[in-house]
């Protein structure tokens, strides 16, 4: 395997950044108002901390040479000092509603693009890492605006205070400017500095967050090995090094801080001096050496600046993780209709895939008549679920059209395509609260009881959701199914949405003989008629299809009837003789085979 190409790493990186800047930019503008309210707050918060010296320095010399105005100005005084801190409450305030607001928006901006993917495209990223770049990265992304908004409100109390020292005092504010240089300096390093360790930080926290999923998800085999110890030390592996970047990330901050610590007395100590100087000479009074040497304080907190730029610096390092989620592709739909009522007529033309730069179909192109069933046959690897996803619009095809009742399926809506094809999986996953909301779940109008109760029936779930404790009132997570009995509710919400498009991949692997008959009855029977396309790995699946398709190797090697196949090809067979499923051995190949006719059986 090639080595990774480090311009197209550093090309990525930057489209990633780029798109992380527009989606801040975008949850800013969704809370527009009150970021601008918490810019204006904290703004004129910074101005009322900037009139404040000279105020109080005016009102000093007033009061020190018994000026009647002096009581005014003393009033002014407490106006200006409770402007500042009412000001500065009101924006607290408002903060906290701007980043939750931001974060709720990255959080559905980033959900919503989630789920309109394609599923393998989802399945890039471990769900724990999901899961983090949803909560905790967004949550610190979120912080941005608000942020942003007091780091740039937090300069303009340095920069008026050098002005204004500048006005109070040539030579004091001189003296001050000497020690701008270094605080520079100390700020650029920090803002470098933080941005690598933040990154580096965020990774590691995503890979943890990840293993653990993965140990959440396979619990049971983890206890059944035996091997609890190992999984924890494997999550945990990378602790250390998530200390050692968590530590390295406060030692940034922290050595900032302390640098600015030192320095800002320095300057103030420098201005004190030059400005005793300037008063002993008659240059400046009492009043404009305290106004000068609480603007040297303004001016010096400069270093200030340090937390608002680091809350931007971690937001936007995080804003890059959750932004990985805004970057997958959107599976895009048309504005057509299906024919109104379409047999289902299914033709996949020239269709390839490509997946991990390996071609897995290759230019297949069949026709799938309108109401049939078709068994999609093959080895492990052949290709099968892949055809069932992009005959069903899962995904698309990277080259070739999928074609329903004449219908290329980019064109049609959404909401036509989801009424029309519906899928039951081999590991459904049930979304509900209750037992029953689970198998009504779907597109289209919310199907009432009897629906509900006729699908279970008809996917031989019915019987036992009724020995649950409420039935179909039971809360999912209350009620105990296993394996098989969760397969029977996907099958059941799969018949209750059936349209003219049935894909099963899989969907009877952990039902018993005697139940998946019953299923393959009710496709027959007494679901509504279309097409079925099942991946089938039991021979009596193949037995009662209209149509097998044999899948090697990503192409179709053959298409015809059981009987056909399994009478002209030696390999067909042994297919199901390879032990690929126990059904396709012993009892069910003896009794499937008389169907299949005597020349099949032999």
């Amino acid at each position: 395997m090639s080595p990774p190409d480090p311009a197209v790493d550093r090309a990525e990186t930057r489209a990633l950044e780029r798109g992380a800047d527009r989606a801040l930019v975008a949850a800013a503008r969704h809370s527009g108002g009150r970021t601008a309210a918490v810019l204006g707050c904290t703004v004129a918060a910074a101005a009322a901390a900037l009139a404040e010296p000279a105020v109080l320095g005016h009102t000093l010399d007033l009061l020190l040479r018994g000026d009647p105005s002096g009581p005014a100005w003393t009033l002014l005084c407490a106006v200006v000092i409770a402007a500042e801190v009412a000001l500065d409450a009101v924006a607290a305030r408002l903060t906290g509603e701007v980043d939750g607001r931001t974060t709720a928006r990255l959080r559905r901006l980033g959900l919503a693009r989630l789920l309109r993917t394609a599923p393998h495209h989802a399945a890039r990223h471990a769900s724990g890492e999901t899961a983090a770049r949803l909560t905790a990265h967004a949550t610190e992304a979120g912080r941005v605006p608000a942020a942003a908004a007091h780091a740039v409100s937090a300069l303009l109390p340095p920069i008026g205070a050098v002005a204004a020292l500048f006005l109070i005092d040539l030579w004091t504010a001189l003296a001050f400017l000497a020690g701008v240089p270094l605080l520079v300096l100390l700020l650029r390093a920090f803002a470098r500095d933080t941005l690598t360790s933040v990154g580096r930080y965020q990774q590691v926290q995503l890979a943890t967050a990840g293993r653990l999923q993965e140990a959440l998800a396979g619990a049971r085999t983890i206890a059944a090995a035996g091997s609890a110890d190992r999984e924890r030390a494997r999550i945990l592996a990378r602790l250390p090094e998530l200390g050692a970047e968590g530590r390295r990330m406060w030692q940034v901050y922290g050595g900032t801080t302390a640098r600015s610590a030192a320095l800002m007395p320095m300057l103030l100590y420098v201005v004190l001096a030059v400005g005793g100087v300037r008063l002993s000479a008659g240059a400046i009074g009492v009043g404009e050496l305290l106004a000068a040497v609480r603007y040297a304080g303004l001016a010096a907190g400069v270093g200030a600046v340090t937390g608002g730029l680091a809350a931007v610096v971690r937001g936007r390092a995080a804003a890059r993780r959750t932004a990985a989620l805004l970057a997958l592709p959107v599976l895009g739909h048309g504005g057509r209709e299906l024919p109104e009522g379409g047999p289902g007529t299914l033709e996949l033309r020239g269709v390839r895939v490509v997946r991990g730069g390996s071609t897995v179909l290759r230019d297949i192109s069949l026709v799938i008549p309108g109401g049939s069933t078709v068994a999609v046959v093959g080895r492990s690897g052949a290709g099968k679920t892949l055809f069932a996803a992009v005959a069903g619009r899962l995904t698309d095809p990277d080259a070739g059209q999928v074609l329903l009742d004449g219908v290329p399926l980019a064109e049609v809506t959404a909401e036509a395509l989801r009424r029309e094809v519906g899928y039951a999986f081999d590991r459904p996953v049930l979304l509900g609260d209750t037992v029953g909301d689970a198998i009504a779940f779907g597109a289209g109008g919310h199907p009432g009881p009897g629906a509900v109760r006729a699908a279970a029936r008809a996917a031989g779930a019915d019987l036992f959701v009724r020995r649950l404790p409420h039935g179909y009132g039971t809360r999912v997570a209350d009620a105990p199914m296993s394996g098989g009995e969760v397969q029977r509710l996907g099958l059941a919400r799969a018949f209750c949405h059936a349209g003219r498009l049935l894909v099963l991949d899989d969907a009877t692997s952990s039902l018993d003989t005697v139940t998946a008959r019953q299923v393959e009855r009710a496709l027959a029977h007494e679901i509504r008629p279309g097409t079925r396309i099942v991946v089938a790995h039991r021979l009596s699946s193949a037995v009662r299809a209209d149509l097998v398709v044999w899948l090697e190797d990503g192409r179709v090697r053959a298409a015809g009837t059981h009987g056909e196949l399994w009478g002209q090809d030696p390999a067909y067979r042994a297919v199901f003789a390879a032990g690929e499923n126990a059904d396709a051995r012993g009892g069910t190949a003896r009794e499937a085979a008389p169907e299949a006719g005597t020349e099949a059986a032999r």
